[in-house]
Parts: structure tokens; C-alpha cells; sequence
């Protein structure tokens, strides 16, 4: 069973570009993630036939949202974090509005383990989210997937925005203390593996120079200056039916890459 998670900055975007179709038939997936739709269901054209989707799309048209559309029929699925789980947590918004309302999370049931998507709230240029990200939203996300993680197995994916280790960024030095590498965003990283998760992709392959999102300017993509940002992280009980975690840096159409792992039937 192939699992893919893909960021694709606009799904829109990517079928103008003419760059959905390639994806499906590169890496033939039967479970599609995807963060940052940027789109209601009714607006996308995406030949997804053969799948059922489950999309959840924030309430301000064109930002954020995240989808699943997959071949095997889920259990069930609920789209955000619980409401219980957010009001212990405060997480009822800030400046920017309210993350709950920004179609962030998807989660499948399936018969022995479950699915989650996820796009982290991006803590901005100038930290301003900061705060809200590393008080509010990854310690509710943690406490969901312990709920979870007491039920079955659970495989986590998306983009997480963070890199979690100097192996995750091209240039670490310049980056600490920045958006997606302050000591916040890592220690909530770090929980998830505390927790009992496993990072994947660490599973297969060590060292850096593995990335999965680029900058648009400085020909960052062509130069390889990147960061590891987008994961799978699977509990620890569903981790020995890992036979790989892929990281698909040829796909084009988005300043993301694909992300896959594979897991035995």
C-alpha cells in the first residue's frame, strides 16, 4: 500500500500546469494526501476517479485546506481537531484568525490503522504566530494523536512546517532561531517522537541533502537548497510494516514535493 503526501500550494495551480496527471501516473498511489488545496471541493477538476475524497477546506476561500482521496473506502472520517481537544487547549484563534477554521486536518479510519493529514500553522516571517503555534496548536495536535494512538495504529503526514534536525535544512546556521527552525517548533516536532512516533523517512535514509520544499527565488531547487519539512511519522506499532519512506524531489508543480511510504498489507 502506497501512501503519498503531497503540499501542493494550490491544487488549481497544479492542474493548469498540467502537472496532476504525471504525478498519479509517476507514483500511483492508493492513498493521496494533500495540504494547502487553496480550494473547495466544488473548484477542482483533478481527475481523481477510482478514488473517494474527503476534503476540508478552510472557511477563507483560497488558503490553506487539505484533502485525502483514497482508493480504500475509510471507516470514517473527521475533518479537524476535536472541539473538546482545541477548548483545553485555548485554541480559538488569533490575529490571523482561527486555525480549526482553516481546513488543517484530516483524519481516516481505516480497518488497523489510522490516517492523518496535516498543515501546521506556519509561525510567519516575524514569529508572529509563534506563540499561538507552540502554546496552542502542537500541544493539542499531540494530545489528538495520543487519543488516537490508544484506539490502533497511526500514521501521521503532511506538511509540519519545521525542519526538525540540521540534517533537515541546507543551510542549518543561518536558520536557527527562524520560522520552521526556532527551538519552539522543534521541541513540538520532538513530542510527536517522544510520544512514540518514528520519523520514516530516518528509518531508510540518514544525512542531509534530502529535501522536500524550496524556495522560489536564487534557483534554490536547481541548487538544492532546501528543506525537510513535509513527513510521515507512523506510531511505533505500525512501524514494522515499513518497506520504504520516499522522498519524490523530480515531481514537479509545486514549491513542495511528493513524500510516500510504502507499508506491507
Amino acid at each position: 500500500m502506497r501512501i503519498v503526501s503531497w503540499n501542493v500550494n494550490g491544487i488549481r495551480a497544479v492542474e493548469r500546469k498540467g502537472l496532476f496527471a504525471p504525478f498519479l501516473e509517476s507514483l500511483q498511489p492508493d492513498i493521496i494526501c494533500m495540504q494547502e488545496t487553496k480550494a473547495q471541493e466544488h473548484e477542482v477538476d483533478a481527475n481523481l476517479e477510482g478514488y473517494e475524497q474527503f476534503w476540508h477546506s478552510a472557511s477563507k476561500k483560497g488558503y490553506s485546506g487539505t484533502a485525502i482521496a483514497s482508493k480504500i473506502t475509510p471507516l470514517s472520517v473527521v475533518t479537524g481537531l476535536p472541539r473538546a481537544i482545541a477548548k483545553k487547549h485555548g485554541l480559538d484563534g488569533d490575529s490571523y484568525g482561527n486555525p480549526n477554521d482553516e481546513g488543517r486536518v484530516v483524519t481516516a479510519e481505516f480497518e488497523d490503522f489510522y490516517l492523518v493529514t496535516a498543515y501546521t500553522p506556519n509561525a510567519k516571517g516575524d514569529l508572529s504566530r509563534l506563540g499561538l503555534r507552540h502554546q496552542k496548536w502542537d500541544p493539542a495536535f499531540l494530545d489528538y494523536m495520543k487519543q488516537l494512538m490508544k484506539k490502533k495504529p497511526v500514521a501521521v503526514c503532511g506538511d509540519l512546517n519545521v525542519a526538525h534536525t540540521n540534517d533537515d535544512l541546507a543551510n542549518p546556521k543561518a536558520n536557527v532561531g527562524k520560522a520552521g527552525f526556532t527551538n519552539e517548533e522543534r521541541s513540538g516536532f520532538e513530542a510527536l517522537l517522544k510520544a512514540g512516533f518514528v520519523d520514516s523517512f530516518r528509518v531508510f535514509t540518514q544525512g542531509n541533502g534530502h529535501y522536500t520544499w524550496w524556495s522560489n527565488f536564487s534557483n534554490a531547487r536547481a541548487n538544492n537548497v532546501g528543506w525537510r519539512i513535509d513527513y510521515f511519522l507512523v506510531s511505533s506499532d505500525l512501524a514494522p510494516r515499513l518497506e520504504s519512506a520516499e522522498i519524490h524531489a523530480d515531481i514537479m508543480g509545486s514549491d513542495h514535493c511528493p513524500v510516500s511510504i510504502t507499508l506491507s498489507i
